[in-house]
């Protein structure tokens, strides 16, 4: 526990401070994100801060690593968490070639493919044949070479789509910081319910990291993240979830935060292409930003998202603690919260411009 404190606030104190060093670097290369179809901002704004949480991120990730190899009790913790860093920085510079650059969207796909590739196998192969658990308490089941292959398939689409998703959400002011706060708090709290130490480390770093970039985001004159910063909250977020189901932790309480953002991201998807819109369009029809639509600001829309997110976290976590029964009745629960949060729209009153 002292290590993943240690950690969590280097990567807060890192990234409060270091926007200081990268901002002027973004205003000098003008690295600006100009209002488009997709925007809910009406000016441009400096964009690319995530860099200053990546880098905070993988600073606070190897000393919780370094300092993970140095006990005895935790030989088999470091690599976990070596691997949830590497994945995350991989994840995060993908996005920053985005940013700089631009990528073509084939050249893009292929490369989170095989970052989405190289994370399963090198957190199976660290931490030898997988035992997960589905159901809470009772509920491990030791996979066969051909169930580890499924796993090994599942992870790749897994964490190469959350990875999208965190984009695709990435919309207003308050959102992205939100989710990486309530991701990394559920994650730290399910590595204390489970007894993982580099779980709690990896959350509470995830969760610091974005606590540091929210001031700069809410704060006049305001920065975005950017693809760097997007791309590191899904990739954190998914690599994390991922390992901690292949850790033993109960996957409700792996995925719990997680069940919005892919309910708003499939659910729009599906009713645009229904619609025989193209799926990759720019548009403002996310049920996030359908709230904020109706008047409401940017920080109560972004609460409305957070507070669905906490509440099915919080039902994940508390599949810890009960057998198969219960495990469907959260389930259930927590499709409720998100069936009611795609409805937000629909319940919420307009406010007045």
């Amino acid at each position: 526990m002292t290590i993943a404190l240690l950690a969590g606030g280097v990567s807060l104190a890192c990234s409060l401070l270091l926007p200081l060093v990268v901002r002027p670097l973004l205003v000098r290369l003008g690295i600006m994100d100009v209002p488009n179809e997709r925007s809910s901002h009406a000016r441009p704004v400096l964009r690319g801060l995530g860099l200053a949480v990546l880098i905070a991120m993988v600073i606070a990730g190897i000393t919780a690593v370094l300092l993970l190899r140095s006990e005895a009790s935790a030989s088999q913790a470091w690599p976990t968490l070596l691997v949830v860093v590497i994945g995350s920085l991989c994840a995060g510079l993908l996005g920053l070639t985005e940013d700089l650059r631009g990528l073509s969207v084939p050249v893009r796909s292929v490369l989170l493919l095989v970052i989405a590739l190289l994370v399963p196998v090198l957190l199976i192969a660290s931490n030898g044949e997988p035992v997960l658990n589905f159901v809470g308490t009772g509920g491990t089941a030791a996979l066969s070479i051909g169930g580890t292959i499924v796993l090994v398939v599942y992870a790749v689409l897994f964490i190469s789509s959350y990875i999208n998703v965190a984009n695709f959400m990435d919309g207003l002011n308050g959102i992205s910081g939100f989710h990486g706060v309530i991701a990394g708090l559920t994650f730290a709290a399910a590595g204390w319910l489970t007894g993982h130490a580099w779980l709690i480390a990896a959350g509470l770093i995830l969760a610091a990291g974005f606590a540091g970039f929210l001031p700069w985001n809410l704060t006049k004159p305001g920065a975005f993240l950017g693809d760097v910063g997007s791309y590191l909250l899904g990739g954190a977020t998914a690599i994390t979830s991922f390992a901690a189901l292949l850790a033993g932790v109960p996957l409700l309480a792996s995925i719990g935060p997680m069940v919005i953002y892919f309910g708003d991201v499939g659910v729009t998807l599906v009713k645009r292409m229904r619609a025989g819109h193209k799926w990759d369009e720019p548009h403002k029809e996310h049920t996030y930003q359908r709230i904020q639509q109706m008047g409401y600001t940017h920080v109560q829309a972004s609460a409305c998202t957070a507070g669905a997110t906490l509440l099915a976290s919080l039902l994940g976590l508390a599949s810890c603690f009960v057998g198969l029964l219960g495990t469907l009745t959260l389930l259930v629960a927590g499709l409720v919260v998100l069936g009611v949060y795609l409805a937000l729209p629909k319940l919420l009153p307009l406010r007045a411009a």
